[in-house]
């Protein structure tokens, strides 16, 4: 805007050129001189991620021996025989004995735990220096449909009279489980039982002409 005291020249400019004050860019007043821009805002806080390396270690349940298992203890067989506590010179004396599997809970190392034990052997002591082993416990001659004093797999015979105290062991497997699969132990587990008193006598035979029913006094009566 220009005054020459005889005349007044307006001039405008609505270009987009860098001369007039162009909306936007921040001039005033068509000078030269630009307003500042104000920065980006930036959050109050800025979270930060990073990743974690764990280590993770898996323990494995222990490798377990014959010997960790010495506080577990299979239940004690069961021993008889026939007949009932006493046998004959020279005629099959029946013994036998009975055991189950069992499973016994407990702990191993800090671990919990359970066993399994299965009889797989039977030895049986007779008293007389004797011994026999077994797979089975054997079993009473009516259960094996025999007559009585005929020979069994665990039965014996005794040369002399006396009393012969019997025994029996049972040698169990064992097998332990943390919870998942069974794995076994090698070796066996021992459990015994005794206290079965056999008493041997001789028996004799007389031939006469009645019966002990009709001569209570007879020989061999």
């Amino acid at each position: 805007m220009g005054n020459t005291g005889t005349e007044v020249n307006v001039g405008a400019s609505t270009g987009s050129g860098g001369g007039g004050g162009q909306i936007g860019e921040g001039r005033r007043g068509g000078g030269s001189e630009s307003a500042d821009v104000a920065d980006p805002v930036e959050p109050d806080c800025v979270v930060e991620l990073r990743r974690c390396d764990i280590d993770y270690q898996v323990e494995a349940p222990p490798e377990v021996t014959i010997e960790d298992l010495a506080s577990f203890r299979p239940a004690v067989p069961l021993l008889g025989g026939e007949p009932s506590g006493f046998g004959v010179v020279g005629m099959p004396t029946n013994v036998y004995a009975s055991a189950s599997a069992q499973e016994i809970p407990g702990e191993i190392l800090g671990w919990d735990v359970v066993v399994r034990f299965e009889p797989a052997a039977y030895v049986f002591s007779y008293g007389d220096g004797t011994t026999v082993r077994s797979s089975s416990g054997g079993s009473s001659w009516s259960a094996l449909g025999q007559p009585q004093f005929t020979p069994t797999a665990t039965s014996h015979v005794y040369a002399e009279r006396g009393v012969y105290p019997v025994a029996v062991t049972v040698e169990y497997t064992a097998a332990v489980t943390f919870g998942s699969t069974w794995r076994p132990v090698p070796g066996v587990v021992t459990s015994s039982a005794g206290g079965y008193e056999v008493d041997v006598r001789e028996v004799r035979t007389a031939l006469v002409d009645r019966t002990c029913r009709e001569d209570p006094a007879g020989p061999g009566c």
